[in-house]
């Protein structure tokens, strides 16, 4: 993979770096390679719209970041340009132990992380340092940092489309081939750093939440087709997300054929950026922490707190159609009147600053692609070689959020080290007040329940 030659000049800016704390202004350096070459992800669109990230494109490094977060545990960032655009631009993230200014902890164990939608890395899995509700360590970036795990994550491009935007157009080529392939080019710039830095040559465990597991499907069922020395993944944790639905499933294909069958339309019409629920999060977030005993105009006879309460405790609600029955971002607690009082695992007040970090837009290609493969028509190009994955996969789900709705996708694939850990803390049919899809990453118990299953399971592979 070409993106391997980029590493050289990646880890050249870095040592520039550690004798000048000052950001502003460093000059951007040029990557030495093609970051598309050969990484063999299926684009799934044959129109080529200038933003669709075509083979052939320089990588440029446009920015380096460095931030304490808690103690010796330090977040790196690098912007990198995949192609012409003006927001043909990934972010990766790296978090993990310093023993030294500039100077990462070597390590053994390596993940990289692939967010969904809405939130970008810092809000999936590093939220709790933009929140003064919990600590920072409360992050499953920071529990594995902490741990000896150098964790790798992604900005999607759409995380850096800037709100006050109008013009989407540049989004038309965005779906879920397009981020699959910036997927691989991350996880080849990330293994190839660490092994420029003396951590070695080891591939590196996969985990994608929510549409970021989508991602991670596709990436796989693309990456079957590479040579073996050009494949990066040693293991797979989908994270509460169903790639594909059971046959038995009825209810749930129909309303996601009937999803999709909208969002092609709108699609089609030449709208191309996926409903700004972003916008809607933070709009919902800063009312709730501002105004949250002020009557709310989105739910009249409610406050702003307890829409925001519901938004998480019946997201369900906010969905037409509701594909998943009872689905919730996080477990709540309601009055006779069926008004949300209170969330069960997650702090609420935390929970509120995690909406308010969301991307204001997201591309609807990815939507589209997704709703196609849960409804099982229009044929998509991102399941055809799910047969040949064999790595190791652990499947993680949230009873109240996707739960066992994606224990089936993991028999598409052809791995025999297949587990799951579904969080279940009442019967089936207390579903709607279970742990939640958002719970995992946020909940005060987490780190018990989620984090360190996930951990024991990497640190045995």
């Amino acid at each position: 993979m070409a993106a391997w030659f980029c590493i050289g000049v990646l880890g050249l800016a870095q040592q520039a770096r550690a004798d000048d704390e000052e950001w502003e202004g460093w000059d951007t350096e040029r990557l030495e390679a093609l970051c598309g070459d050969g990484d063999g992800e299926e684009d799934g669109d044959d129109d080529d719209d200038g933003g669709d990230g075509d083979d052939g494109e320089p990588c440029t490094l446009s920015n380096v970041e460095r931030r304490q977060l808690v103690d010796d545990i330090y977040e790196y960032s690098y912007r990198v340009r995949v192609g012409p655009g003006a927001y043909d631009l990934i972010t990766l993230h790296r978090v993990v132990r310093e023993h030294g200014q500039w100077s990462p902890v070597r390590t053994q164990k390596s993940m990289f992380l692939v967010h969904g939608d809405a939130l970008g890395f810092r809000g999936a899995f590093l939220s709790s340092a933009a929140s003064p509700a919990v600590p920072t360590s409360q992050s499953i970036a920071v529990f594995l940092a902490r741990r000896g795990v150098d964790v790798w994550g992604i900005d999607l491009r759409w995380v850096h489309v800037p709100s006050g935007t109008t013009d989407f157009s540049f989004m038309k080529g965005w779906n879920l081939g397009m981020h699959a392939k910036d997927v691989g080019i991350g996880l080849g710039l990330a293994r190839g750093w660490r092994s420029f830095t003396g951590n070695g040559n080891g591939r590196m465990v996969l985990l994608g939440w929510s549409r970021g597991a989508t991602i991670s499907y596709a990436y796989l069922n693309g990456e079957t087709q590479q040579p073996l020395d050009k494949r990066h993944v040693s293991g797979f944790i989908p994270v509460d997300m169903a790639y594909t639905f059971a046959p038995g499933a009825t209810q749930e294909r129909q309303a996601a054929c009937q999803t999709h069958a909208a969002l092609a339309q709108v699609q089609a019409s030449g709208q191309y950026e996926g409903g700004m629920l972003g916008l809607t999060m933070q709009g919902i977030a800063g009312l709730a922490i501002h105004q949250p005993a002020a009557p709310s105009s989105l739910l009249p006879g409610s406050t702003n707190r307890q829409v925001a309460l519901l938004f998480g405790a019946a997201t369900h609600a906010f969905q037409t159609p509701p594909v998943i029955p009872n689905y919730h971002w996080t477990g709540g607690q309601f009055s006779a009147e069926g008004l949300p009082t209170g969330l069960s695992w997650t702090a609420a007040p935390f929970f509120f600053d995690t909406l308010a970090q969301a991307s204001p837009y997201q591309s609807i290609g990815e939507q589209v692609d997704t709703f196609a493969m849960w409804c099982g028509a229009p044929a998509v190009p991102y399941d055809d070689h799910l047969a040949w994955v064999r790595v190791p996969v652990l499947y993680v789900g949230a009873a109240g959020g996707m739960g066992g709705y994606g224990l089936h996708s993991l028999s598409l694939l052809g791995s025999t080290d297949v587990s799951s850990l579904v969080v279940q803390r009442f019967p089936d049919m207390y579903r709607a007040v279970d742990y939640g899809h958002a719970d995992l990453f946020l909940a005060a118990d987490a780190q018990n329940a989620v984090w360190t299953p996930i951990l024991d399971w990497v640190q045995r592979r």
